[in-house]
């Protein structure tokens, strides 16, 4: 048995910390609010801001884990190099966890280091640079903080009156203390899709089939495996997720996030851990879902392979209004189908858009569409209120 530090307790945590725990594993689980869905399942809790530094030092100095993961970009990551140093196992490793939680980090080390295929981009720090970047790059193009997740901060930038909201919504949800922007050009793309890809620690590669994704506000709303891709986009994905996770370094799951268009594939994201769009292994999709793939990969565990076992669907269920111990309704209803499932995540109060749950459907013998279409029907059926 190994102790384990889980820096971000939400959804994805909750979940890797069910698979650490199957696997007789003692998880502490951290997070800058009390009863996160992670802490209802692990052994303790710690409840502190993982930007500073100094409590960040003293909970690790208090529990002396073996094995830190980062679960979300809010974190002072750069601790994480002196923590390496002193033997804890940083997932994937302290390098990897520095540059993915920095949007310009891993941009940089994708496009101008391993030359992969990104779409077009610039840096902005304020308002009027911004203005600058985006007539250089035209319209229409998106705008992100360098550090946020779930779509935070991100804006559609059509034309000039869009660009001062875009600079203000990017700052307001900013994580972290940058003030710093990502101006992309926008891509004309058939399908986004993420590859989670399982590097272990005796450097071997392996991935998952693809899984398809559609997103609204920058948020992902629901997600299909397997995507239906060519062989040759398949093949150039997995050869760039391979590239850019061997420079990166150390074990785990990463997801992988790509545009397809019909002449051409780029590289958007990389995630080094466990996937939102990938909620749709808990669907039975794979032999082994993405938190049991994260968990044997960190702990140095045999993973014979990845095998397709069904097709399926995930949907998110979201909240329509702020409130505090919500209850999930409709449940009955939602899982009279066979082949559904659903998912809560157990969070402590809920508001607009903030998810909550997702709906699962698998099947063998249904077209994508339909697939896609029942887990929307199972998410729409359960209704949170406070």
């Amino acid at each position: 048995m190994k102790k384990i530090m889980l820096l971000g307790s939400g959804e994805l945590g909750r979940e890797l910390v069910i698979s650490l725990k199957r696997l007789g594993q003692y998880v502490v689980a951290v997070d800058n609010y009390d009863h996160a869905p992670a802490m209802q399942v692990a052994d303790e809790k710690e409840v502190i801001n993982m930007l500073h530094g100094n409590s960040l030092d003293a909970i690790v100095k208090k529990h002396q884990p073996a094995i830190i993961i980062p679960e979300v970009e809010a974190i002072r990551t750069e601790r994480f190099y002196d923590y390496e140093a002193e033997g804890i196992h940083v997932v994937p490793s302290a390098k990897a966890a520095n540059f993915t939680m920095n949007r310009k980090a891993i941009r940089d080390l994708a496009a101008n280091e391993l030359g992969l295929k990104t779409p077009k981009f610039s840096y902005a720090n304020n308002l009027d640079t911004l203005t600058e970047k985006v007539h250089e790059i035209g319209f229409p193009c998106v705008t992100k903080p360098l550090m946020s997740s779930s779509g935070k901060g991100q804006t559609l930038v059509k034309g000039e009156e869009d660009i001062e909201k875009a600079w203000q919504n990017a700052i307001t949800n900013s994580r972290g203390d940058s003030i710093e922007l990502i101006i992309e050009g926008f891509v004309e793309f058939d399908m986004e899709v993420t590859l989670l890809t399982v590097t272990t620690l005796d450097g071997k590669v392996m991935f998952c089939p693809p899984i398809g994704h559609r997103q609204e506000r920058g948020d992902y709303m629901e997600s299909w495996q397997p995507a239906l891709i060519t062989d040759e986009q398949l093949k150039a994905a997995q050869n760039m997720a391979a590239k850019v996770t061997k420079e990166l370094g150390g074990a785990g799951i990463w997801g992988v996030e790509f545009f397809m268009t019909k002449d051409d594939i780029y590289f958007s994201e990389l995630s080094p851990r466990p996937h939102d769009t990938g909620m749709v292994t808990l669907a039975g999709t794979q032999n082994l879902n993405e938190f049991e793939l994260h968990a044997r990969a960190i702990l140095g565990l045999p993973i014979h392979s990845i095998d397709l076992i069904k097709h399926g669907a995930s949907a998110v269920i979201l909240g329509s209004r702020s409130g505090t111990r919500p209850i999930a309704t409709g449940l009955e209803d939602a899982l009279s189908t066979p082949g559904s499932d659903v998912r809560l995540f157990g969070k402590p109060s809920t508001r607009l858009y903030r998810r909550m749950g997702v709906g699962l459907y698998s099947s063998n013998d249904e077209s994508e569409q339909v697939i896609r279409e029942k887990a929307e029907l199972i998410a729409s059926k359960v209704v949170i209120s406070s």
